[in-house]
């Protein structure tokens, strides 16, 4: 296999200017994840402690193998809208008993660990990669339950993950509850529905109706250990499995079970050399550009992402705007695509050849978005942009091996679905700092509006208020903008998480042989396109 030959120049003026700018994208993404751990606030964080209770991050890191990565997915969820950021919950994926895992803690400092809008929607995507990729699920909770002023926002979709608890049950998914603290309404059916329960005495409560309820239902006075605490759920009622003495038993309890599964990944795992990449990694900084409307050679991240800095390229000299080819990473074989600008008619058959040649050879794929979209105009269109971009969408949209997404540059429009955007339900996404997402920059879409204004007024027979318009157009543009920085969309769920650009091997490969946690296998099938 040919080896990639790097023309980038890290001694230059362009990549130092160009690795400080990204530097400083990334600074303001530090600061945010910096912020995470203490969310709810030092008092509430003090309180926690004084009752002899870890941080749900603590939890989590006492659980997993130590010296192992764990990865934690969509740490910013709720940046930039009314709830915290991090909704209140740990989700990761983390290695117990020498078992990949999925992990989740609920954050007590913050509202008691209830559900948030934005906690729904982290929810919904963690429990999307459980399924997806086979993954034993491990909750570390204490939870009120529902935010009850927002339950409007949470009831109806709040349910789901009940389903789909017991759904992974029937599919074979192990779920394991370990109750640390009080479990409330909603939160009392996680252990409800689990495979298996571990209640810390004197501390694990679970309970439809807490004593308030309960008394204000049927006059009943009860104190919180008879209704639900652990030694009765442990002696009395069944729900829970095992009592622990404390967190560290619970925690310790939790491998046991673990251990016990026996758990077998049905992916073929790595099967190439899993040597380092000829050009250093920590590089990759400065390989993107900073700015998202100055072009860069995608090859230059993947000589520094693949091993042995090895690629063979798929049609290089036809559709060239469209980079494939074959390459290994950590030693799992995959497909990269990725993009050196816009597609095309010859991309998007070329795009489309190579996916369903990866589903013959049950070859998983990784998108590198840096996309402005499908080509427009005359000549486009009549050469068939639409015809053959819906080839590449349909073969995207049908493929069955395990597609994850790298955002390393813009991903605008059509283009975005081409290369396996969020919509079509990657096992996972990624964005780096620089990354820009919406259906198209903020310059070309004021400047479609202003077009479309003076048509408008052109057509109605007024005149322009020129200064009205300007204002209007220099708003939007900001708007845009804002809505389309790589912090609004992790925000909003769109990823799972924005990485430093460095650590994207490691991050890659991590992904990855979760993915091979279950069977990695393609299609021969896909819906009928025009030729």
């Amino acid at each position: 296999m040919s080896v990639i030959r790097s023309k980038l120049d890290t001694r230059s003026d362009d990549y130092r200017a160009n690795r400080q700018a990204m530097e400083t994208l990334w600074a303001e993404v530090e600061e945010q994840l910096n912020s995470v751990p203490s969310i709810g606030g030092q008092r509430y964080v003090d309180r926690h402690r004084s009752r002899g209770k870890m941080l749900a991050r603590e939890r989590v890191e006492q659980l997993v193998d130590p010296d192992t990565p764990l990865l934690e997915l969509s740490p910013l969820a709720g940046w930039g809208s009314e709830f915290p950021i991090g909704a209140g919950s740990v989700n990761a994926i983390g290695v117990v008993e020498g078992v990949e895992c999925a992990i989740t803690a609920s954050d007590m400092t913050y509202r008691g660990g209830s559900m948030n809008p934005r906690s729904v929607d982290k929810g919904e995507r963690f429990r999307e990669i459980v399924r997806q990729n086979r993954l034993p699920w491990i909750n570390l909770i204490e939870s009120a339950g529902a935010d009850l002023p927002h339950q409007a926002d949470i009831f109806i979709r709040g349910g789901a993950g009940f389903r789909d608890q017991t759904q992974f049950s029937r599919e074979g998914i192990p779920t394991i509850t370990a109750a640390f603290g009080p479990n409330t309404a909603g939160g009392a059916y996680v252990p409800g529905m689990s495979d298996y329960t571990v209640f810390v005495k004197e501390r694990g409560t679970a309970y439809l109706g807490g004593p308030p309820l309960v008394k204000m239902a049927i006059d009943e006075i009860v104190d919180e250990e008879t209704l639900g605490g652990a030694e009765m759920h442990s002696r009395t009622s069944g729900l829970s499995d095992y009592l622990a003495h404390d967190e560290m038993d619970a925690l310790r309890i939790t491998r046991d079970i673990v251990r016990h599964l026996r758990w077998r990944k049905l992916g073929p795992g790595p099967t190439e050399p899993a040597d380092d990449p000829l050009y250093d990694p920590a590089d990759l900084i400065g390989c993107a550009s900073a700015d998202v409307r100055i072009p860069f050679d995608i090859r230059e991240i993947y000589a520094r992402v693949l091993d042995g800095s090895r690629f063979e390229e798929f049609k290089p000299l036809y559709g060239d705007k469209l980079v494939c080819g074959w390459g290994s990473v950590h030693g799992f074989p995959v497909g990269f695509i990725g993009n050196n600008g816009i597609l095309f008619a010859e991309e998007a058959k070329k795009g489309a050849q190579f996916v369903q040649l990866c589903n013959r050879t049950d070859t998983p794929l990784v998108f590198l978005h840096n996309i402005t979209g499908f080509m427009v105009g005359s000549k486009s269109e009549q050469g068939g942009i639409i015809r053959n971009g819906a080839k590449l969408i349909n073969a995207v949209s049908n493929s069955d091996v395990p597609h994850f997404c790298l955002m390393v540059g813009a991903s605008y429009g059509a283009g975005n679905y081409g290369m396996a955007g969020k919509a079509y339900n990657p096992r996972f996404l990624f964005s780096w700092p620089n990354h820009k997402i919406a259906v198209m920059g903020g310059r070309q879409l004021a400047g479609v509006m202003d077009i479309v204004a003076r048509n408008a007024a052109a057509g109605r027979g007024i005149e322009i208020d020129e200064a009205q318009l300007t204002a209007q157009k220099e708003a939007l543009e900001a708007q845009i903008e804002g809505e389309s920085s790589a912090l609004f969309a992790t925000g909003r769920v769109w990823d799972d998480g924005i990485i430093h650009p460095n650590d994207t091997r490691t991050v890659l490969g991590l992904a990855l042989s979760a993915a091979h946690s279950n069977v990695v296998v393609g299609t021969s099938e896909y819906g009928v396109w025009r030729h």
